[in-house]
């Protein structure tokens, strides 16, 4: 396998999701875009995990994969029952209003 391809694609996955999470308003793009993040991650650990197949590590990349999907399912867990409190709260999801929930 050559690696250039799904490393490269990975880092324009992040690349795309580090864009979403800075220029957006809305929290459910933000999650979005964090989720895009932490799959061009997961991509990474695959790529690398099939480069050192010939070395000690066994399967090392694709069971931190496994991590990865297990802490974004927690993230999103988390994160949108944040934003449907914001929502109940303000009756909206922009961020600028997340901080005004401290009251």
């Amino acid at each position: 396998m050559q690696a250039t391809y799904p490393l490269v694609f990975a880092a324009l996955l992040f690349c795309v999701g580090i864009y979403g999470v800075l220029s957006r308003r809305n929290a459910v793009l933000v999650l979005m875009s964090v989720e895009m993040m932490l799959a061009a991650v997961t991509i990474n650990l695959v790529a690398f995990g099939e480069i050192a197949r010939g070395a000690d590590a066994v399967l090392t990349g694709q069971v931190f994969a496994l991590f990865v999907i297990a802490v974004g399912a927690a993230e999103v867990g988390v994160g949108l029952a944040i934003i449907l409190l914001l929502y109940r709260n303000r009756a909206s999801v922009n961020i600028d209003e997340a901080d005004l929930m401290k009251y």
